[in-house]
């Protein structure tokens, strides 16, 4: 019998020598590779982009801006007009028209069958709150106020309207609503003037509706001597304090 052959052990695997690399050596390793991985991340940016140029004193240089024909939308405004005002608005519409169409760039019609005021954009305005602007001016001329007035609203920004009723300072009816819009008048309108020229406003007596136009503090110093006057002071009182109201203005200016 031939001999019995001897087993074959199984090759091992060649396993790769590993390198003893030291701690300090091994960070650094991670770090590089970190590295390179967010450069290769990045997108590529022009060096002749990226670098800023600068003047003789130091200072950066930007190239100019172009100008984009951008589209605009074209919005429109209505205001109404109280039959009692219809009359005041033809016989100024002449002067009515040059401050909208030539200061706020809009614009303008009078619809008479409707009888309103319209008002429109288009490309040659430039400011964004001209058609808000033009519609407080046009507001203020049919509330009553001066055409002189109502284009302050027009060339500052801190200028209001506020409107408000007797009736909702208290409840008169009668003689006795006659007697209150009297007061705030006053004889040949000296207490409407008083009160106009102390608080630096303008006052209109619409019937039981009264409209001030003026700043926010001066609004408030008017409406307050109203207020005195509706609920039964004596107009003594009343200008005793916007006196004092007056004098005061005064020390702050």
């Amino acid at each position: 019998m031939p001999a019995p052959t001897a087993l074959r052990q199984p090759e091992e695997a060649s396993v790769p020598q590993q390198t003893n690399i030291p701690a300090d050596q091994d960070d650094e390793i991670l770090i590089d590779a970190q590295a390179t991985a967010e450069q290769s991340s990045r997108p590529v940016v022009d060096s002749a982009e990226d670098e800023m140029r600068i003047d003789e004193e130091g200072r950066p240089v930007f190239t100019p801006s172009q100008e984009t024909s951008a589209a605009y939308k074209v919005e429109s405004r209505k205001v109404p007009v109280p039959p009692h005002r219809m009359t005041p608005l033809k016989a100024n519409w002449a002067k009515l028209c040059p401050p909208i169409v030539e200061h706020l760039k809009l614009q303008v019609r009078m619809n008479i069958k409707s009888r309103a005021v319209e008002l429109r954009t288009s490309k040659f305005t430039t400011d964004v709150g001209a058609l808000q602007k033009g519609a407080d001016f046009v507001k203020a001329f049919t509330l009553g106020f001066d055409l002189d007035d109502a284009i302050a609203l027009l060339r500052l920004d801190d200028l209001y309207i506020e409107t408000f009723e007797i009736k909702d300072v208290k409840t008169l009816n009668g003689e006795h609503l006659g007697r209150a819009i009297g007061r705030i008048a006053g004889k040949d309108g000296k207490t409407k003037f008083a009160i106009e020229n102390a608080s630096r406003t303008r006052v209109v007596l619409a019937d039981a509706k009264i409209h001030i136009l003026g700043g926010f503090k001066n609004i408030h110093i008017a409406r307050e001597a109203i207020v005195s006057l509706i609920l039964g002071s004596p107009p003594g009182k009343v200008y005793g304090n916007l006196r004092t109201v007056a004098s005061r203005m005064k020390e702050r200016f």
